[in-house]
């Protein structure tokens, strides 16, 4: 994440945000009556749209998956002892470039900018 302009690690183990938006975060669990767990083996990713989460979930269902509470949300679950080291890092850069200002993308990939 170091490597990713202005991310910023949270509070909370394995949150990331870019300027306030979240890249990252520890998917909390329902567990029976006691509401939301955190589960540190699965982390919630953002995803561009609907269309890449089911793209994520036809993938491999041993590696993505998704709850009703992220129905219409654009965000994956990844079992983080199932997934590529390189496949998290793409994800990851993924989200950082959906979440970052559009300037601030440009400026790390070495693109000019608009006018």
């Amino acid at each position: 994440m170091a490597a990713l302009p202005e991310a910023i690690e949270g509070p909370v183990e394995l949150r990331f945000t870019v300027r306030g938006k979240p890249l990252t975060w520890v998917w909390q669990e329902r567990k029976g009556g006691r509401g939301r767990v955190p589960n540190p083996d699965v982390l919630a990713v953002r995803v561009s749209g609907e269309a890449r989460k089911e793209d994520l979930l036809a993938l491999d269902a041993g590696i993505f998956f998704t709850e009703a509470h992220y129905d219409g949300y654009p965000a994956i679950l990844v079992r983080l002892a199932s997934i590529d080291v390189e496949l998290l890092g793409e994800l990851v850069r993924d989200a950082w470039r959906i979440q970052a200002p559009m300037a601030l993308v440009r400026s790390w990939e070495g693109s000019p900018p608009s006018r």
